[in-house]
C-alpha cells in the first residue's frame, strides 16, 4: 500500500513540477556562485596588480632618482618592503645579467629563466609578482621586481567558498520544499477540477469550477470546462426532450393503428369495411413514415453527420415549382397563394433539401391562413450583402410575443403542454428541419408576426455570382 501511495506521488504533476523547479534552481545556484567566485578572484588579482604595479613604479622612480647611491636605493627598498609585511611584500633589483643586484623582503628563489627578462606579471609558490624595468640614460639596465604573498586573497576566497557551499546546501533542502509547497499551490486548481469531474454525472451537471479571476492557463482551462458542460448539459437536456416527444409524436399513432386492428379482428366486416379500415391504417403509417423521417434528418444535424450537395440551384426557379404543386391545396383552402419577383437567383446547394424548406413554409402558411387569406412567396437578390433573399408572408392569426422565440425548437406548437386535436395539425418539427437546412447551407432563417396580423418567414442563403453557373442551374 504504501508502495502504490509512493508510486503514485512519484508520477504526479506536483512532483514533477518540483523536481524540475528543484533542478533549475540548483543548476541557476551552481552557475551563479561559480560565477561570483570566479568573478571575485578576477576582481581581487586585478586589484592586487594594479597594486604591484604601483609599488614597482614607485621604486623604479626611487632608482632613477639615488643611482649610483645603491645604499640609499636599498633602504628605499627596505622602506617599502617594511611598511607591507602583511602582504609578506618584497622588492628585488634584477640585473641585465639576471642576476639579483639588490633586494628586500623574503622573496621566492627564482631559476635563470624567470629573472632573465621576467614577463610584466607572473605568480610563482603563491607569490604574484610585477616586473618594471628602468630604462634611463647614464642607469645600467635594471628590472625592478615587486611580488607579494596571495596567501590574502586565497583566505578571502576560502572564506567565501565555504560561505557558498552553506549557502548551496541551505538551497539544496529549501528548494525542494518551497518548490514542493509552490507546485502544490500550482495544482491545487487541478485537483478541484479532478474531484469536480470525478463526481459529475450524466443527470447531475450543475456544479461548475470556480473560477479565481487570475486570468492564467488554469481559470482559462476552468472556463471552457464550464463552458462544456454547458453545452452537455444542454445536449443532454434536448436529447431528453427529443427522446420524450418522440415518444409522445409516436405513441399516439401507434395507438391508433392498433387499436384499428384490434376493432377490425374483434368483428366480422365486409369486404369494403376491411378495406376502408386498412385505408386508414396506410394513412396512418404514412404519417408515421414522415415522422421517422423526420426524425432521423434530425438526428442527422445533431450527431454533425448532416451533408447538402453544393450545386448550382435556382432558387427563383424551386420557388415556382413549389407554388404550382401547392395551388391546387390553396384553392381547396379559398387562399390566394402568389409567387412574386423574377430575379434569377443562384446559390450553391441541395436542390432536394432546399425545395423541403420551401415545401414546408408555404404548407405552415397555407395551414395557419383563413380562407379569404393569401400568402405570397418573393426571391430577391441581395447583390450589396451577397444574399438571396426568401419570403413567405401569409394573412394568418400571427404569432404571439410568447411563442415567437420558439418557434424553431423542436416539437414545439405553440402551447406548453404539447398536446394537439389530431394528428395531421402537425408534429412541430417542420420549422426546426428548415433551420438545420439553412444553416447547412450557410443561411439563417427568422420570422416577422404579430398577433393577427400574420407572419414572415425569412431565409437569407450565400449567393453564387459565377455566369457559369448561372447558366448550369437548374
Amino acid at each position: 500500500m504504501r508502495f502504490e501511495q509512493l508510486s503514485t506521488l512519484f508520477s504526479s504533476l506536483r512532483f514533477r513540477l518540483s523536481a524540475w523547479n528543484t533542478a533549475a534552481v540548483l543548476l541557476i545556484v551552481v552557475v551563479t556562485l561559480v560565477g561570483v567566485r570566479e568573478s571575485m578572484r578576477f576582481t581581487l588579482m586585478n586589484e592586487t596588480d594594479q597594486v604591484l604595479r604601483d609599488d614597482a613604479h614607485e621604486v623604479g622612480l626611487a632608482v632613477e632618482s639615488f643611482y649610483p647611491d645603491l645604499r640609499q636605493i636599498e633602504a628605499e627598498m627596505q622602506r617599502k618592503a617594511s611598511g607591507h609585511q602583511d602582504r609578506q611584500l618584497f622588492v628585488r633589483l634584477i640585473d641585465a645579467e639576471g642576476q639579483v643586484a639588490l633586494q628586500a623582503g623574503r622573496p621566492p628563489e627564482l631559476d635563470r629563466g624567470e629573472t632573465h627578462n621576467p614577463p610584466r606579471f607572473m605568480t610563482v609558490d603563491g607569490y604574484r609578482m610585477a616586473s618594471r624595468p628602468v630604462a634611463r640614460e647614464g642607469i645600467p639596465a635594471f628590472n625592478v621586481q615587486v611580488g607579494a604573498s596571495l596567501a590574502t586573497i586565497d583566505n578571502d576566497m576560502s572564506r567565501l567558498t565555504r560561505l557558498m557551499l552553506a549557502a548551496g546546501v541551505v538551497i539544496l533542502f529549501v528548494a525542494p520544499l518551497s518548490g514542493f509547497f509552490l507546485a502544490g499551490r500550482a495544482t491545487h486548481p487541478l485537483g478541484e477540477i479532478i474531484s469536480i469531474a470525478g463526481r459529475l454525472r450524466p443527470s447531475q451537471l450543475e456544479e461548475r469550477l470556480a473560477i479565481r479571476g487570475t486570468g492564467d492557463e488554469l481559470d482559462r482551462l476552468s472556463l471552457t470546462i464550464n463552458h462544456f458542460l454547458d453545452l452537455l448539459r444542454d445536449y443532454l437536456q434536448r436529447h431528453r426532450e427529443f427522446v420524450d416527444n418522440a415518444a409522445h409524436e409516436l405513441r399516439s399513432p401507434l395507438a391508433a393503428v392498433q387499436s384499428a386492428i384490434e376493432v377490425t379482428l374483434n368483428t366480422e366486416r365486409t369486404t369494403e369495411e376491411y378495406q376502408e379500415m386498412l385505408g386508414e391504417i396506410a394513412d396512418e403509417c404514412g404519417q408515421l413514415r414522415v415522422l421517422v423521417n423526420q426524425l432521423l434528418l434530425l438526428a442527422e444535424t445533431d450527431s454533425q453527420r448532416f451533408e447538402v450537395a453544393r450545386l448550382p440551384v435556382r432558387l427563383d426557379r424551386l420557388v415556382e415549382r413549389s407554388t404550382e404543386m401547392f395551388r391546387g391545396a390553396a384553392e381547396e383552402r379559398n387562399v390566394r397563394l402568389a409567387a412574386s419577383g423574377g430575379d434569377a437567383v443562384t446559390i450553391a446547394g441541395d436542390a432536394d433539401r432546399l425545395r423541403q424548406v420551401i415545401n414546408n413554409l408555404i404548407d405552415n402558411s397555407l395551414k395557419f391562413t383563413p380562407p379569404g387569406g393569401h400568402v405570397l412567396i418573393t426571391v430577391r437578390s441581395d447583390e450589396r450583402q451577397g444574399e438571396a433573399v426568401l419570403r413567405v408572408t401569409d394573412t394568418g392569426s400571427g404569432i404571439t410575443a410568447e411563442d415567437l422565440p420558439h418557434v424553431f425548437e423542436r416539437f414545439y406548437r405553440g402551447d406548453k403542454s404539447r398536446q394537439r386535436e389530431s394528428y395531421t395539425s402537425g408534429n412541430g418539427l417542420g420549422l426546426s428541419i428548415c433551420r438545420s437546412i439553412v444553416a447547412a447551407h450557410g443561411g439563417t432563417i427568422e420570422v416577422e408576426s404579430s398577433p393577427g396580423k400574420g407572419a414572415t418567414f425569412v431565409v437569407r442563403l450565400p449567393t453564387v455570382a459565377s455566369e457559369a453557373m448561372l447558366a448550369s442551374a437548374t
